[in-house]
């Protein structure tokens, strides 16, 4: 009975092996227009690096990271933007739905391979909106190698946004390779100490999927577990992208809110905050 359970728990392993290879091999195949890079489908190598470039920023001023924010406001989050070239998808438009945002959110994958053109025209719109943009780093925006060119024209991959007559602070994370790291983790619990009453965090791989084909998540459930109890009662909510579909759930007093993208369906979500809490409506440009 051993042997034969051995021998289909073998067959399964194999089975599983050969549906990888040819999911990764029709990736390749049916969708040339991705540009797919395929060592970075496993993740950029320089994360580490990453890390250690914290406090370092080109694109964001110092007005920018000094953010006053009263008790009473409202902001706008986007995700898997996807410029293409100089393509943005008609990204240009946000400027015409601030209508009073206090600051916009786009939560990685701003651009789809990452290269200086794509990274520019994500500046050129984000000066445009009149209110800070804080970008989110993602895996497609290190894909071909192109950390540098994040380093040089952004900085920071993880950072937090505060001031001094603030009640909110915005933390911005790194899971470019679907993972936060343990020092990133401790970071952010110690950052957390001494954060505003209102905490709102920003990444780009979701912790949440729908259904077994999701397979776009944190690759290690066990830091998934331990990021949920980190911030059980300690944030109000976290806004991810990277799975391309919206998924919204509530844990530990924390709303874990995925955002489908903006390249295929044009949406936003527009956040409100105030001293009864928060609510969130989901537009289209």
């Amino acid at each position: 009975m051993q042997m034969v359970a051995f021998v289909k728990a073998k067959k399964m392993q194999r089975n599983r092996f050969i549906v990888f290879c040819i999911s990764l091999l029709a990736v390749v195949l049916l969708c040339p227009g991705c540009d797919a890079d395929l060592l970075g489908l496993f993740g950029s190598p320089d994360f580490e690096e990453r890390l250690n470039e914290k406090g370092t920023f080109h694109f964001l001023t110092p007005a920018d990271r000094s953010l006053t924010l009263g008790d009473t406001y409202s902001f706008i989050v986007l995700t898997d933007t996807h410029i293409e070239g100089s393509d943005a998808h008609g990204l240009e438009k946000l400027k015409d739905v601030i209508n009073g945002a206090s600051f916009v959110v786009i939560t990685g994958d701003i651009t789809n391979r990452g290269d200086r053109e794509e990274v520019q025209k994500f500046i050129d719109i984000a000066r445009s909106l009149g209110v800070p943009c804080y970008p989110v780093l993602g895996n497609h925006d290190v894909y071909f190698g192109n950390w540098g060119v994040w380093k040089d024209m952004i900085g920071s991959s993880s950072y937090r946004i505060d001031g001094p007559l603030s009640s909110t602070t915005l933390f911005i994370m790194d899971s470019g390779n679907a993972a936060w790291g343990a020092r990133q983790i401790d970071w952010l619990d110690n950052e957390l100490k001494s954060a505003k009453p209102r905490r709102f965090i920003f990444t780009h791989a979701n912790l949440f999927v729908e259904s077994p084909g999701d397979i776009e998540q944190f690759t290690d459930v066990r830091e998934r577990s331990r990021i949920m109890s980190m911030l059980k009662g300690r944030c109000d909510a976290m806004f991810t992208g990277h799975v391309h579909k919206r998924i919204i759930r509530n844990a530990g007093g924390v709303g874990y809110i995925t955002l489908e993208d903006y390249r295929s369906n044009k949406t936003y979500c527009r956040v409100f905050v105030s001293p009864t809490g928060l609510r969130y409506e989901f537009a289209k440009l």
